[in-house]
């Protein structure tokens, strides 16, 4: 499913014109995204737990050469699922 498609299942799900599923939509992500990017956590409960995990620098190959490089720290998202939403999908 892609955004679009999401939109169009949201407005009837929701009854509200796909302008404002649109709307909704892009606040909700911008308002997740802001809030892991100030390293907050977002847990929407039965569906899951956004959050940011702070990854230490490491050493690795380039798989191209076999060369040792330094790969530097950095901060990346995360998503765990709740029980609810794993229970759904495990049945």
């Amino acid at each position: 499913m892609n955004r679009e498609e999401l939109i169009t299942e949201i407005s009837k799900k929701a009854k509200v014109s796909k302008k404002d599923a649109s709307l909704i939509l892009s606040a909700t992500i911008d308002t997740i995204q802001t809030s892991v990017k100030k390293g907050n956590k977002v847990t929407l409960v039965g569906f899951g737990t956004f959050a940011s995990k702070k990854r230490a620098a490491r050493n690795g190959r380039n798989p191209q050469t076999g060369k040792a490089i330094k790969i530097a720290a950095k901060t990346v998202p995360t998503f765990s699922a709740g029980k609810a939403f794993k229970t759904l999908l495990c049945k």
